[in-house]
């Protein structure tokens, strides 16, 4: 398996009025995001070009919606990027332009 092209940890994850685990994961990797809970168990996935994700405008900064299979998922990122080579999650502005970079790139 080929490095993520994005890796995100410590991230919320919910669902509606339902939170699904206060830290789990988030990953780009091969074309396909990934969500996934602390324990790296599978929430949800899905080939990019199948996924929107974007910045609600009825949100604090640090929440990113993101629809995965017809499913919403409302992600809560970190208010700042965490320092190289550090654990933790990005702001939603990074995981906004990876989406669209990793997608992009898949696009002819």
């Amino acid at each position: 398996m080929a490095e993520p092209e994005f890796r995100a940890t410590g991230v919320g994850i919910g669902r509606r009025l339902r939170s699904l685990t206060h830290a789990g994961q988030v990953r780009i990797s091969d074309g396909r995001l990934e969500l996934l809970t602390s324990y790296g168990t599978e929430i949800d996935s899905a080939p990019l070009r199948a996924v929107r994700a974007a910045k609600p405008w009825f949100a604090p900064q640090d929440k990113a919606l993101a629809e995965v299979n017809g499913t919403r998922y409302l992600l809560t990122m970190g208010e700042h990027d965490p320092v190289p080579g550090e654990a933790g999650p990005p702001t939603v502005r990074t995981f906004l332009e990876a989406v669209r970079r990793a997608a992009g790139g898949r696009r002819g």
